[in-house]
């Protein structure tokens, strides 16, 4: 039986949401990606960018871009014009100009970025500031993949010294060392001149991939620590003092050159041989079906998954709570500040949403002031607790004033909050990102549990950008566990936008009247954000987190809409009343909250990914995503079963599953045979699938 046409019923005409706005929230087309060679070496530019260079199947560089960073670390976005693309089959050569036009600040630059047969390729940029401003950082970012991590590496360093007060840079030997294993706290790499890594071996011959720098001071840090999938090497080492002062007329040129070190024979080979396996495309262009396989034995728990309570400050209506239900939320975070009394009717509004969701309630706890304050803040928050007799299952201990909790105020919450909320377990770690607890790490041994938050935008913010964070996520965790031991890992929460900036030196302008909220994103209606939490849970789950909180309970943060609808309907194009495609995701894992989970294996996570999810009475249930823009062919192997029952979440449904989700999710699914083991499932673009496997003894109705 197929599932209803949206535009069959009133009111679901497939013209009431774009056909983009269902794909990633917004009627802007995706960037226009130029796929071009450099002899042996494959790579896509996207709007001055350079992405995914490869050498056959071997991914050499991640990403080169120009990064301009205002005073807060906010990027500014570049607008690009007069782009001239030249090819030849084995080269190219771009230029181009970027302007980056914000507020107060106007910079541009010139690019010129040439790929030559040999299998080098130069990208240079020469700016000029047009206005004065506050900048951290403008110059050139290399990213190598996550990938590297624990390979070999050459670095040739440079030394800064001074001769009539101008910079001088003289030459060092090089160092022998290796990309960390383990998530650095700190940059692993300073002073770089020239960074060399080994790509692979080919019969007796090692072929190495050579990034130099030219222009500025270069060092690298690890990216991973706020889930980005790369090591990045920018300009202008963070040890000099910013923001600094960017002057009309000011130039800044930089260069970094990129090249495959082997023998051109060795080199094409291995082109080849990546090319024969289509291998030397990205994910997303690949044309053969993509792989996805189901281990024999599930690998772990799934956490407990819990939402955070909204901040619109609206009441739940009886509808959003039945809907909400369905998620069956473990907890339901809210955040106290007991400096103001103002926390006591956040604590009790919190507790009675809570219970009507059957959850109990994360409380974060923001403490500030000496012990002596920090005292009489929780002996306010322990009357409060006594009046209303919440059920806590966890305290999330902060301090104001720190990065991450250190062990005096998480004892001094125990002492006074213990007696009263005796099965809590008290947290410690940060409201920040990953790189806050890896540089300040937690009282391990007088802590129940770490936590810390993860959104994946803090660098870039392209869909694809996004996409490469997921499995990341992984390593957040299993990083954090090699410094937790035991404690268990606590992600509270995950949004995708951050939901304040951390790292800002001075104020943030308010947003202009038609511009979404910095902590709002569009694509938390659409099918991208179900594909992109289905990846989420898929990692935090691989990596071992015993609890992960997403999102908020309903408005344009949340699952769902509000009955108002969206308070910016031209920016942020939900439908009032209506559940968000993420919100089938996470119906879908709680129908298996106490279950196991295997995720699915694949050579092509950045295209398509899934998880398969275990109940203790036997059913076995698959999820999988398309995370690209384009269709996709997927062969699910390994299918213990006679067939599978098909649900899909696509632009042919969505409005009717985000309008009408209990009929959406009770409709009866397609059934479809298993072969050899084996099912082919054809994906539309940024859908997302349920397969649940139906055994040859099981009733097909069960």
């Amino acid at each position: 039986m197929t599932q209803p046409n949206p535009s069959a019923s009133p009111g679901n005409a497939p013209n009431q949401v774009p056909t983009s706005v269902l794909y990633y929230g917004t009627t802007a087309p995706l960037p226009e990606a130029h796929t071009l060679r450099a002899g042996p070496l494959s790579l896509q530019f996207a709007e001055g960018d350079l992405r995914y260079i490869r050498l056959g199947e071997h991914e050499l560089l991640r990403r080169v871009y120009v990064a301009v960073r205002d005073q807060n670390w906010n990027t500014i976005p570049g607008r690009i014009q007069d782009l001239v693309i030249e090819t030849r089959e084995e080269a190219f050569a771009i230029t181009f100009t970027m302007i980056h036009h914000e507020d107060d600040i106007h910079f541009t630059w010139e690019g010129e970025i040439r790929g030559r047969p040999a299998g080098e390729i130069t990208f240079t940029m020469h700016g000029q500031v047009l206005s004065r401003f506050l900048r951290n950082r403008i110059g050139i970012c290399v990213l190598h993949p996550a990938g590297c991590a624990g390979l070999p590496c050459r670095v040739e360093h440079v030394a800064r010294g001074e001769e009539d007060d101008e910079q001088a840079v003289d030459a060092l030997s090089g160092e022998e060392s290796c990309f960390p294993q383990q998530i650095s706290p700190h940059q692993p790499f300073m002073n770089i001149r020239a960074i060399t890594h080994e790509i692979t071996t080919d019969g007796d011959e090692t072929i190495e991939a050579e990034v130099r720098f030219d222009g500025d001071i270069f060092e690298m840090e690890d990216q991973r620590n706020w889930t980005d999938a790369s090591f990045k090497t920018y300009s202008t080492p963070l040890a000099i003092p910013y923001p600094v002062q960017a002057n009309v007329g000011e130039i800044i040129h930089q260069e970094i050159t990129l090249k495959a070190l082997g023998s051109p024979a060795r080199l094409e080979a291995i082109a080849a041989r990546g090319a024969t396996a289509n291998g030397d495309a990205h994910p997303s262009e690949r044309t053969a079906p993509d792989i996805l396989s189901l281990a024999s034995q599930p690998t772990g728990n799934l956490p407990r998954v819990g939402l955070c309570r909204a901040d619109h400050g609206e009441e739940l209506s009886m509808t959003e709570i039945s809907r909400l239900r369905a998620l069956a939320p473990a907890h339901l975070r809210v955040e106290l500040y007991p400096q103001s009394r103002a926390f006591v009717g956040v604590l009790a509004a919190a507790w009675r949403e809570a219970a009507f969701l059957g959850a109990q309630l994360e409380v974060a706890l923001f403490l500030s002031g000496d012990a002596a304050r920090a005292a009489e803040q929780l002996g306010y928050v322990a009357r409060a607790v006594g009046e209303f007799n919440p059920d806590i299952s966890h305290w999330l201990i902060f301090h104001q004033e720190e990065a991450s909790t250190t062990a005096p105020w998480l004892e001094q919450a125990r002492d006074i909050l213990k007696t009263i909320t005796p099965q809590a377990r008290f947290i410690a770690g940060t409201n920040a990102y990953f790189t806050d607890l890896n540089r300040n790490r937690p009282p391990v041994a007088v802590a129940d549990g770490i936590s810390f938050t993860i959104n994946p935008q803090v660098h870039a913010f392209d869909n694809q950008s996004l996409v490469e964070t997921l499995e990341t996520q992984a390593t957040t965790v299993t990083s954090a566990a090699h410094f937790a031991g035991d404690l268990p890992i606590y992600v509270s929460s995950v949004t995708l936008r951050p939901r304040f900036n951390p790292n800002a030196t001075g104020s943030e302008p308010d947003p202009a009247p038609d511009t979404l909220p910095d902590a709002v994103d569009p694509r938390q209606m659409s099918l991208f954000g179900a594909a992109w939490t289905l990846g989420s849970v898929k990692y935090l789950a691989q990596g071992g987190a015993a609890s992960v909180t997403y999102y908020a309970t309903t408005g344009w943060q949340g699952v769902m809409e509000r009955a108002g609808g969206s308070p910016l309907p031209t920016a942020f194009r939900s439908l009032p009343g209506a559940v968000f495609p993420l919100y089938h995701i996470l119906a879908d894992i709680a129908e298996f909250s106490d279950g196991t989970c295997t995720p699915l294996a694949t050579r092509n996570n950045l295209a398509v990914d899934g998880l398969a999810l275990h109940a203790a009475d036997g059913r076995t249930s698959i999820l999988v995503a398309n995370l690209t823009a384009q269709p996709r062919q997927v062969e699910l192997r390994a299918i213990m079963g006679n067939e599978v029952a098909v649900r899909r979440l696509d632009e042919t449904n969505a409005i009717w599953a985000m309008q009408e989700p209990e009929q959406y999710r009770q409709a009866p699914p397609m059934r479809q045979p298993v072969r050899d083991a084996t099912v082919t499932l054809d994906l539309l673009p940024y859908a997302s699938a349920r397969l649940d496997v139906i055994a040859a003894n099981q009733n097909p109705e069960s």
